[in-house]
């Protein structure tokens, strides 16, 4: 970090406050990095930062003297990418029944009365392993899309992080919405048109699709590539305001935990309890977009002719309440989602600061 600076003088003399004398770092007095000399401070050494540098990389200084450590983005993708494929194999049992309660319309009737009767009937039809039916498809989707989500977050905020590397909450706002309409269009559109695809094809009397490189052979086949992004507009509302919300709370309780003092650790425990609450927010925020973009990804799709008139019919034929079918096991799985994966992300940003130097 001290090649940022060029020292112009030096002299003898105890430490004081933003003022460097010999035998101490940069690192150890950063106000002395920005003060300007008074007549009276002739004989100390000030730093003057070199210019045309990279724009987040006098904040990333900044922010490992006041304590805080911005990630590298990089660190950021991999560490995303683990969080997720590990929790998606813990929460998929959630997501899936999730999706059956969304896509079971009233007009058929429903064949679900409830979570517990979904999933009784989905292992008396097709034993415990129906409940992770679709699984393949967010596997593999899941690990690009945090890896997307996290990188793509760090990349927009750290050039917005304060000296101390806070970032505030319009900043998190903004830059949760930016990664979430990333991982929309480069992940999460296409797996979730898949998984729903796959989800929706085991309630048909004669499945047609054996896996998942078949099934996306067969949409494809069937489609086109466009048939993998079915809903592209209710799933860009979707991811948008989803990671606009947990990462604008998630900053805020952060902010509000460690107060003056941006070096406070946070201990697992209170991440994981964050991170729930983040997730709780973004489901009651958010679920109607969720039961329309699930419907425009759907087998039954062809019936809407937007997302304006899949919503509307949705209105006109199920009611208002219709729009916040899933809820529960949805509030489940995002809670436990959100809280392993930002606790997860956060230990392996550890792990990789230990073992990959970026500074």
């Amino acid at each position: 970090m001290s090649s940022l600076y060029k020292p112009f003088s030096v002299s003898e003399g105890p430490c004081k406050d933003a003022i460097l004398r010999r035998g101490c770092t940069p690192l150890q007095h950063p106000a002395a990095l920005t003060r300007i000399p008074s007549a009276s401070d002739s004989s100390t050494r000030t730093f003057t930062p070199i210019p045309n540098i990279y724009p987040g990389q006098r904040n990333l200084a900044a922010a490992a003297i006041g304590g805080r450590k911005i990630t590298h983005p990089w660190k950021a993708i991999l560490a995303g990418g683990i969080a997720g494929g590990i929790e998606i194999c813990i929460t998929f049992p959630t997501e899936y029944v999730k999706t059956q309660l969304q896509l079971d319309e009233r007009a058929n009737p429903p064949r679900y009365r409830g979570i517990g009767d979904c999933v009784k009937l989905t292992v008396q039809d097709h034993g415990l392993r129906g409940l992770y039916r679709g699984l393949s498809s967010l596997l593999y989707g899941s690990i690009p899309k945090s890896a997307v989500r996290f990188g793509t977050f760090e990349v927009l905020s750290n050039p917005m992080r304060d000296a101390t590397g806070r970032l505030d909450n319009k900043g998190s706002l903004l830059c949760g919405l930016g990664a979430g309409i990333a991982e929309a269009v480069l992940v999460v559109c296409p797996m979730e048109t898949v998984k729903v695809k796959f989800i929706h094809d085991q309630c048909s009397l004669r499945p047609r699709y054996r896996g998942f490189f078949h099934g996306v052979r067969e949409i494809i086949r069937d489609q086109g590539v466009r048939g993998t992004y079915q809903g592209l507009t209710a799933t860009l509302l979707k991811q948008g305001s989803n990671q606009a919300i947990r990462f604008y709370v998630m900053n805020l309780l952060r902010n509000w935990y460690k107060g003056d003092d941006p070096g406070r650790d946070m201990h697992p425990l209170v991440t994981a309890l964050f991170g729930a609450t983040a997730g709780a927010a973004s489901v009651f925020g958010n679920t109607p977009l969720d039961v329309v973009k699930t419907r425009m990804q759907g087998l039954e799709a062809h019936r809407y002719k937007s997302t304006l008139d899949c919503a509307f019919q949705i209105l006109k034929n199920e009611g208002p309440q219709a729009f916040y079918k899933g809820t529960v096991p949805r509030l489940g799985r995002v809670c436990l989602d959100v809280a392993i994966v930002f606790v997860l992300y956060e230990e392996v940003v550890k792990l990789l600061n230990n073992v990959w130097r970026t500074d």
